[in-house]
C-alpha cells in the first residue's frame, strides 16, 4: 500500500486508534476533546458578553483590587462589604461619578463585575482539570500540546490585560482607556477564534487529511478566511466605539451629523490618532467598516452559486448572510435608540455570532461536509 493510501484510509476511518508519535488515543477521544474546546469557546463568549455589560452598566471599576488567587469569595458580611466600598470611595469613578452612593447601590455595581472575574477564573479551572487528566491519559500527544498550552497562555494573558484595562480608570480619570479596552477585546476574540477553528479541525479526527478543493471551492475558501479577518478588524473598530461611548452622539442612520461624510473627519492633530481618540471619526470608520463588511459577504454569497457546493456548503454560507443583516440592522438599531443596554449587547453578541458563522462556514467549505 503507498504512503497515499493509507492516509487516504486514515482520513476514511477516522474511528479506528492512531499510533502516531507512539500514542494510543482513538478518533473519540480527539472527539472529546474537541467538545472541551467547544465548551471552552462557549465560556469565552459568555465572557465576552459579560464584559461587554459591565461596560454598558458602568461597573467595571467597581472592584479595585484584583486578587487572581484568592478573589473567588465576595464579600461574605457586613464588616466585609464596608472594607469593599470604602476601597472604592477612593476611586476616582467614585469622587467624580458616583459621589454620595450608598452601599446598597454599590453593591448594584459590583455583582456583575464580580461575576465577570468569577467567570474568568472558572474557565481557567475548566481548561486546567480536563487538561490534566487528557494528558495523563496520553490523549495529548507533542503535536497537540503546544496548541492546548498556547491557549492556556493566552487565557491567562487575558486576565491580566483585563486588570491592565482597569487600571487605567483607577488613576485620575473614571473610565478606561479605549486602547485597553479594545486590545481586551480583541485578545479574547482572537483565542476564541482560534479555539473555534481548532475544535472544529478536530471533528474529523487528528490525523483526517483535508480533501483536495477544486479551483472554485478554494477560491471561495480564501473569501470566507478574508471575511473573517474584515470581521475581526470592524469588531474592534466597535471596541473603540464602546471605550470612547461614541454611540452615545450622532444618532442617526445614514446621515452623520446631517451629512453622508462630515468635514470635521480626521481633524486631529496628528490626523491619524483621530481614527482612535475622535468620536466622530472613530464612529464613522465604524459606520464604514460595517457597511463593508456587508456588502463583502453580500458579493461572496452572491458569487458562490457560480461554485458547485453540496447543500452543508450551500447552507453555511446562508447563514453568514442572514446573521450579517441581522447584526448590522442590530447595530443600526442600537445607534438609533442612543446604546439600550439590551440591543448594544445583542449587537456584541451578533459580532460574535457572525465571527463563528464563518469560521465555520470555512470548515465546511474545506471538508465539503
Amino acid at each position: 500500500m503507498t504512503a497515499q493510501q493509507d492516509t487516504s484510509k486514515q482520513a476514511e476511518n477516522p474511528q479506528e486508534t492512531s499510533a502516531v508519535l507512539g500514542q494510543s488515543y482513538s478518533h473519540g477521544h480527539v472527539t472529546v476533546i474537541s467538545n472541551w474546546l467547544f465548551i471552552l469557546c462557549a465560556m469565552i463568549l459568555g465572557m465576552i458578553v459579560l464584559g461587554g455589560l459591565t461596560r454598558l452598566t458602568e461597573s467595571g471599576l467597581s472592584m479595585v483590587n484584583w486578587k487572581p488567587i484568592t478573589g473567588w469569595l465576595p464579600p461574605l458580611d457586613e464588616q466585609a462589604w464596608r472594607a469593599v466600598f470604602e476601597a472604592y470611595r477612593q476611586s476616582p469613578e467614585y469622587t467624580k461619578v458616583n459621589f454620595g452612593m450608598s452601599l446598597g447601590d454599590f453593591k448594584g455595581i459590583f455583582w456583575l463585575e464580580y461575576i465577570h472575574r468569577l467567570w474568568g477564573r472558572a474557565m481557567g479551572v475548566v481548561f486546567f482539570l480536563p487538561f490534566v487528566f487528557f494528558v495523563y491519559r496520553g490523549w495529548v500527544d507533542r503535536r497537540m500540546a503546544p496548541i492546548l498550552v498556547t491557549f492556556f497562555i493566552l487565557g491567562g494573558l487575558q486576565g491580566g490585560l483585563g486588570w491592565f484595562m482597569v487600571k487605567s480608570g483607577l488613576v485620575n480619570h473614571p473610565d478606561v482607556s479605549q486602547y485597553r479596552l479594545t486590545a481586551h477585546l480583541g485578545l479574547a476574540v482572537f483565542l476564541y477564534g482560534i479555539m473555534l477553528r481548532y475544535g472544529f479541525s478536530l471533528r474529523r479526527g487528528y490525523d483526517a487529511v483535508r480533501p483536495m478543493l477544486h479551483k472554485g471551492v478554494a477560491g471561495l475558501r480564501m473569501q470566507l478566511i478574508l471575511l473573517s479577518i474584515l470581521v475581526f478588524i470592524t469588531l474592534l473598530s466597535g471596541g473603540f466605539v464602546a471605550g470612547l461611548n461614541a454611540g452615545l452622539i450622532y444618532n442617526t442612520f445614514p446621515l452623520m451629523d446631517g451629512v453622508m461624510i462630515p468635514a470635521e473627519l480626521y481633524d486631529g492633530e496628528p490626523f491619524y490618532l483621530s481614527a482612535f481618540e475622535d468620536i466622530m471619526t472613530v464612529q464613522f470608520n465604524h459606520r464604514v467598516l460595517a457597511m463593508i463588511t456587508l456588502m463583502c459577504v453580500a458579493a461572496v454569497w452572491l458569487m458562490s452559486f457560480a461554485v458547485k457546493l453540496s447543500a452543508r456548503q450551500r447552507a453555511s454560507l446562508m447563514i453568514v448572510m442572514l446573521v450579517v443583516v441581522i447584526q448590522v440592522a442590530l447595530g443600526i438599531t442600537t445607534l438609533l435608540l442612543m446604546v439600550p443596554i439590551s440591543i448594544a449587547a445583542l449587537h456584541q453578541l451578533g459580532a460574535i455570532i457572525l465571527f463563528s458563522s464563518i469560521i465555520y462556514a470555512i470548515y465546511v467549505v474545506e471538508w465539503n461536509r
